[in-house]
């Protein structure tokens, strides 16, 4: 049987290769799966998607249509797919349930640390061989207080690194993680989360609940000096608004591995175009602002575990087996 894998990056497609040798041909696109690309796909049973993918009910039917029976998305969010129409069309859907969470922790902190002592600018500045230190004092975390959204296994891993700097706790989540407990964590209200932390970061899913979580009162309850992070998902943050708070000269930084409509942009060469996306375009010309494309998770360590994965949700669907990473499972 032949897989066809889309979205496939230059580092990951030999761990792709690699991993199904010996169990099924895999043909890696560099393509993302569109309306325009779904196509390409009849004629496999299966199909394995990237997290930028964009699977609404036109690709869905489009897969279905063509002979598609299973999406094996390399990634742990779904909210790109819509699992009604897949589960009305007889499609097999499974996704990446975990990875290591500490490629995505560890990058949260590159930023935190990034935009806190001023490291783009400096670099920047140094290839002109500018040494002054103008505009680039930071502060010392010790003993400031850092908000954690979401203290699952990614935000467990964040705190565990902010107990190392010796910060002061905050965590808002549906329950309460009690190793995050055990170092000192206090759960409160994210409305105090946000009024009081000096650092906030956010590790929810996207979900209806979550969405633009961060809003226009949540970026006004925050400190003028505060550094927000963003490497969970895009839609988390309500981008206007933050926009609007950029503009107004507040926050000592903000940074963001990911973005609202990062659908069609990330993990694209977009660099001889022009830019459609007003928010974007101004987001990425504050100097307190550091904007990465949805890399948080590129570690080999987590790609390695994300392929591994992935290749055992193809295997159990061939071999008729259902796994906690299946989100819709396979009919008869």
């Amino acid at each position: 049987m032949e897989i066809l894998a889309f979205g496939v990056q230059a580092d990951e497609r030999p761990l792709i290769e690699r991993a199904f040798e010996g169990y099924h041909d895999v043909h890696c696109l560099d393509v993302f799966l569109t309306e325009d690309t779904a196509r390409i796909a009849a004629g496999h049973e299966i199909i394995s998607t990237s997290v930028n993918a964009v699977l609404d009910h036109r690709v869905l039917q489009t897969l279905a249509a063509g002979g598609t029976q299973m999406i094996a998305q390399r990634s742990t969010g779904f909210n790109n797919i819509d699992l009604e129409v897949a589960e009305r069309l007889g499609l097999t859907v499974a996704r990446v349930s975990y990875y290591s969470p500490y490629s995505v922790a560890e990058f949260a902190w590159t930023l935190a640390m990034a935009v806190n002592r001023r490291i783009v600018r400096a670099s920047n500045r140094t290839r002109d061989f500018d040494f002054r230190l103008d505009g680039l004092m930071g502060r010392d975390l010790r003993g400031r207080t850092v908000g954690v959204l979401g203290t699952g296994k990614i935000g467990e891993a964040f705190t565990r690194i902010a107990h190392g700097f010796g910060m002061k706790l905050l965590g808002w989540d549906v329950a309460e993680n009690p190793a995050c407990v055990d170092l000192g964590m206090r759960y409160v209200e994210k409305e105090r989360l946000f009024a009081e932390s000096d650092l906030v970061s956010l590790h929810v899913p996207l979900l209806p609940a979550t969405r633009h979580v961060v809003d226009a009162t949540a970026l006004k309850a925050m400190k003028d000096d505060a550094i927000l992070v963003n490497s969970s998902r895009g839609g988390l943050v309500d981008t206007d608004a933050l926009v609007a708070e950029l503009r107004a000269g507040r926050f000592t930084g903000v940074g963001l591995d990911v973005y609202e409509a990062e659908a069609g942009l990330f993990f694209l060469d977009k660099s001889l175009e022009a830019v459609e996306d007003d928010t974007l375009a101004r987001l990425v010309t504050f100097p307190n602002v550091v904007v990465t494309s949805h890399q948080a998770y590129y570690t080999a360590d987590a790609v390695g575990q994300i392929v591994e994965a992935t290749l055992r949700n193809v295997l159990d669907h061939v071999a008729g087996r259902r796994s906690e990473n299946v989100l819709v499972p396979r009919v008869g």
